[in-house]
């Protein structure tokens, strides 16, 4: 009878008191917002973004950004300049340090003078293109001693933007400079810590989160595996003929392949999606022409100057780390996709094959649709 006279006295509001109303009134709001959560929380997908240093995936998440969230106004393009001012400094004084390492002279003695100088800036002080930098630097791109320094770039470490900054030095170096998408595209500074982008695609909710992708960085990983939906491996195609940075007796393909293979048999991603994004066809297109991959792959017996048949070799390396090896019946479904990530139209058309196939299987499974 007791209970059932507090039942009465919960339901009617003029027997509670002031404390009694606004605990139910709080409960009420709690419970409100937990299922708001709930709801929101079935119509995002979380994909995680993964893949090693200079593989693309920032770059990637800018087109995303591009392509689905607002894009960058002007005022965000120029925060970009300083940086892109500090790329292209980087990169010259990197070609006329190899210079020195590899004995290479240059064709004009006098800008020997001009690399020794760019070699003692402090480029994180650089935040304008003074006008004895931009001399300097057209006349060392023009030297042919640099430009066959340039074609050895796979002996040192150099940025995948060095041409396309050097090619636009009049434009960048101009006083009412301000950096187009293209060149927020391929600027480049490494990752560090985690980042979380969302952004929304027919009512549903995508949700990327990109971590960095040096060694050092990795251990970061596992926090961000849990409720992934799909996995986006990002592999560089242009990078088997270059080392790690961080370890310059390694390989980046055979570090990339061994990182893909422990990633995707992980049991984080037992029923997780995996797409794959082998990316840079540009500059794969490019490199192959001078770079012989089968001297770096030896089981490649493709013809050494197409694209098409390095892009397939390096495509079924990857496709073989499907395989489990410790659980041979085991075999992991992949999505490959060739990609160029600084071409927005090339992304606009991948994404939207993935987001039309993949995710929608893991909406299905997921029971959002």
């Amino acid at each position: 009878m007791a209970g059932c006279w507090q039942r009465y006295q919960r339901s009617c509001a003029c027997c509670l008191s002031e404390d009694q109303k606004t605990n139910i009134a709080v409960d009420k709001e709690i419970k409100r917002i937990l299922k708001q959560q709930k709801k929101k929380e079935r119509r995002e997908i979380k994909i995680l973004l993964l893949g090693t240093g200079e593989s693309g995936k920032t770059t990637f998440i800018r087109q995303m950004r591009i392509i689905h969230g607002r894009g960058f106004s002007e005022e965000e393009r120029r925060t970009f300049a300083k940086c892109i001012f500090q790329n292209i400094v980087t990169a010259m004084k990197a070609m006329t340090g190899a210079m020195a390492t590899l004995r290479i002279p240059y064709h004009n003695p006098e800008n020997e003078i001009y690399g020794k100088w760019l070699q003692d800036v402090n480029t994180v002080q650089v935040s304008q293109l003074e006008r004895g930098y931009v001399n300097g630097i057209r006349r060392l791109w023009a030297d042919s001693g640099i430009r066959a320094c340039y074609s050895r770039r796979c002996e040192y470490q150099l940025l995948d933007s060095t041409e396309y900054y050097m090619s636009n030095l009049d434009r960048i170096s101009a006083p009412d400079y301000i950096p187009t998408e293209q060149d927020v595209l391929r600027v480049r500074f490494p990752t560090t810590g985690i980042h979380d982008y969302s952004f929304t695609i027919n009512k549903i909710t995508l949700r990327i989160v990109d971590v960095g992708g040096q060694k050092s960085e990795r251990r970061k990983w596992i926090h961000c595996f849990e409720n992934v939906t799909s996995l986006i491996f990002l592999a560089s195609l242009s990078e088997y003929d270059q080392v790690l940075e961080e370890r310059d007796t390694i390989n980046r393909m055979h570090e990339s392949l061994a990182l893909f293979y422990t990633t995707i048999h992980s049991p984080w991603f037992r029923n997780t999606s995996i797409i794959l994004f082998l990316n840079k066809t540009d500059i794969l297109a490019d490199k192959v022409q001078t770079s012989d991959l089968q001297k770096y792959f030896p089981s490649f017996t493709g013809n050494p100057r197409s694209p098409e048949d390095a892009k397939n070799y390096i495509r079924k390396r990857y496709e073989q780390q499907a395989g489990n090896r410790d659980k041979r019946d085991e075999w992991k479904t992949l999505y490959p996709h060739f990609t160029c990530a600084t071409d927005t139209n090339n992304i606009r058309t991948v994404f939207s094959d993935v987001k039309d196939t993949v995710l929608i299987k893991s909406l299905r499974d997921y029971g959002v649709i």
